[in-house]
């Protein structure tokens, strides 16, 4: 595999996902395009902050532990961030890569979801 430059990234390469087919294709409504909020489910955050509020505590009695149980919940969180990632973009590419088959309707509508998707992650 080539090596990617950080100025052609595509979110194709950096998700590792295949090219979705045209049969794989399916039109997001309007109303799934510009949805607003946190990036990770909020039961799985609240977990994460449960546990966070153990990590804190523990550090008194265990510091050492008490680092690599918080390393490993931002290693989660990043993790998670990754996985809503790729399905997010698996989505969005069926949106506009089709080949010659996707008009400009179909583009419009991905892009406002890639900006909707990057200034979500812009928040996180």
């Amino acid at each position: 595999m080539n090596p990617i430059t950080e100025e052609h990234l595509s979110t194709a390469e950096l998700a590792g996902r295949t090219v979705a087919t045209t049969q794989d294709f399916q039109r997001t409504e309007p109303k799934e395009y510009d949805r607003p909020g946190a990036l990770l489910p909020a039961d799985f955050v609240q977990d994460l902050k449960t546990k966070w509020d153990r990590v804190q505590t523990g550090f008194v009695d265990e510091p050492r532990t008490a680092v690599q149980e918080a390393d490993e919940l931002v290693a989660q969180a990043m993790k998670r961030l990754a996985e809503v990632f790729a399905d997010e973009r698996k989505r969005l590419e069926q949106q506009w890569d089709r080949g010659d088959n996707v008009n400009t309707e179909d583009l419009r509508v991905a892009l406002r979801t890639y900006r909707s998707f990057f200034q979500r992650l812009l928040c996180v």
